[in-house]
């Protein structure tokens, strides 16, 4: 399907999503990225206590073209979406879900409290949310405070402006949430558990271009780019730009 360059259209519009969808499963070095991410997921599937898996903030992603099971949400009316509501307030079941899978989702969530309610509610016991969001290290906040048109407030709150489901953003909520007021997440969410984060990804996400620019280098240098950008992260996570967090239910 062809889709126009949204020029006219805002941010939070379905069409930009459209668009977003297009460049990431055209431009090579994004769309393997979304690969890896995905895999991270798809591995963790066979630990999960039942077989209800659900993505919110679905967008231009493709995951269900790797695992049929997955269900795909969006808050916006999207053709791919399975199901369309806010993540504040899921029509799902009490304990329902085995997996909640996030890709750069978390961070444009307006209210984390109420969030952590509905996560609480709907996962099964050993459940998981497994998300990848932007990680507040040196290499990461050098990029996204300079080069990323998000706003990246480690001083901020739980909460975010209501302006829309893209526009209201804070990449460094899952930091502010996990590491810097971790304490208060365990104690107002005790059935939640921080049980991993990991960081990756260096450099893959700012060759690419992202979303609002021409991929960097000729699709040749993906096998190289991709060893140093595992590699990087190993030496420190200062070095990098993203961070995978698993989040399991105790009971």
């Amino acid at each position: 399907m062809y889709i126009k360059y949204p020029y006219d259209q805002p941010l939070d519009a379905p069409e930009r999503t459209l668009w977003h969808g297009k460049l990431i499963r055209e431009k090579k070095f994004l769309r393997k990225l979304y690969e890896q991410w995905y895999q991270e997921f798809i591995r963790e599937i066979p630990n999960l206590p039942n077989d209800t898996f659900i993505e919110l903030g679905s967008g231009g992603g493709f995951l269900k073209k790797l695992e049929p099971r997955v269900l795909c949400t969006d808050i916006l009316e999207l053709p791919d979406n399975d199901m369309t509501f806010s993540a504040l307030e899921m029509p799902l079941d009490d304990h329902s879900v085995g997996g909640i899978f996030m890709v750069d989702t978390l961070h444009h969530i307006p209210d984390m409290h109420r969030f952590f309610q509905e996560v609480a509610r709907v996962l099964a016991r050993g459940g998981k949310m497994i998300m990848i969001e932007p990680a507040n290290t040196l290499w990461g906040r050098f990029i996204y405070k300079n080069f990323h048109h998000e706003p990246f407030d480690p001083e901020g709150g739980w909460t975010l402006p209501s302006t829309g489901p893209l526009s209201g953003a804070n990449g460094a909520l899952p930091w502010i949430v996990f590491e810097r007021d971790h304490q208060i997440f365990t104690k107002q969410f005790p059935q939640l558990s921080l049980e991993t984060i990991s960081y990756r990804n260096p450099l893959l996400y700012l060759l690419s271009g992202g979303v609002s620019y021409r991929q960097l280098l000729p699709d040749f240098f993906y096998p190289m780019i991709k060893q140093i950008d595992q590699w990087l992260p190993r030496i420190s996570k200062q070095l990098a730009m993203f961070e995978l967090v698993k989040i399991v239910r105790l009971d």
